[in-house]
C-alpha cells in the first residue's frame, strides 16, 4: 500500500504546475463592495473561487508530497546498488507537460459540466498513469532539479536491467545509490554517502 500511496503522491505532484495555472486562470476578485466583517461577502468570494480553493489545497498537498519523498529518501534502509549502464530520459518530463497538462488549461471553468469533466479526466488520467507506471514523468520534479534515467543496476540479489531512476543529482556508471523502490522497475534514488 505504501508504494501505491507514493505513486499517487507523485501523480498529484506532477500536476502542481497545472494547479498553479488553474489558480491564475480562475481567481475572481470581488467586483462589488467587499466588507471584511460580512459573512455574505466571504461566502460570495468562496462561491466564485471554488476551483481556485481546490487548486490551492491540491498545491499544498503537492508540497507535502514532495517533502514526504525527501524525508523517506533520507531514511532508506535498503542496501545501495551500483549503476552498470545509464541513459538520461529527461524528455519524458516535457512529454507529460505538453501532452496532458497544457491542454487541460483550455477548459472553461465557468461551465459546471466542464469542471466535472476536467475532474473526472484528471482521475482517469491518474489511474492510467499509476497502472501503466508512467507516474515518474513528472514536470514538477523537473522544475525542482530532478532527473529521470533508464539504467541497469547491480543489486545484492542480482542485476536488473531497464529500471527507471528518479534522482535530484546527476548519475553516472559505477556510482552507488541508496533507493526507495516505487515498484518493480522504478526507483527514487540518492547518492550513497557511505
Amino acid at each position: 500500500m505504501s508504494n501505491t500511496r507514493r505513486k499517487i503522491d507523485l501523480y498529484i505532484l506532477s500536476l502542481a504546475v497545472l494547479f498553479v495555472f488553474f489558480i491564475i486562470i480562475t481567481t475572481k476578485l470581488p467586483v462589488d463592495e467587499f466588507c471584511i466583517s460580512s459573512f455574505l461577502s466571504w461566502w460570495k468570494l468562496v462561491q466564485d473561487n471554488v476551483v481556485t480553493i481546490i487548486s490551492l489545497i491540491l498545491l499544498g498537498y503537492s508540497f507535502f508530497a514532495y517533502k514526504k519523498f525527501n524525508f523517506d529518501l533520507q531514511g532508506t534502509t535498503d542496501i545501495p546498488f551500483e549503476i552498470k549502464k545509464i541513459e538520461s530520459i529527461n524528455y519524458e518530463h516535457l512529454t507529460f507537460l505538453a501532452t496532458y497538462v497544457v491542454p487541460l488549461i483550455s477548459f472553461d471553468f465557468d461551465i459546471g459540466r466542464q469542471v466535472i469533466v476536467l475532474f473526472l479526466l484528471l482521475v482517469v488520467m491518474g489511474v492510467i498513469y499509476i497502472k501503466t507506471d508512467l507516474f515518474y514523468a513528472n514536470p514538477s520534479l523537473a522544475l525542482l532539479g530532478f532527473h529521470i534515467y533508464r539504467a541497469d543496476g547491480n543489486f545484492k540479489m542480482g542485476d536488473r536491467d531497464g529500471i527507471v531512476l528518479i534522482c535530484r543529482g546527476k548519475l553516472s556508471v559505477g556510482q552507488k545509490v541508496a533507493y526507495i523502490k516505487l515498484d518493480e522497475r522504478i526507483y527514487f534514488v540518492r547518492e550513497n554517502k557511505a
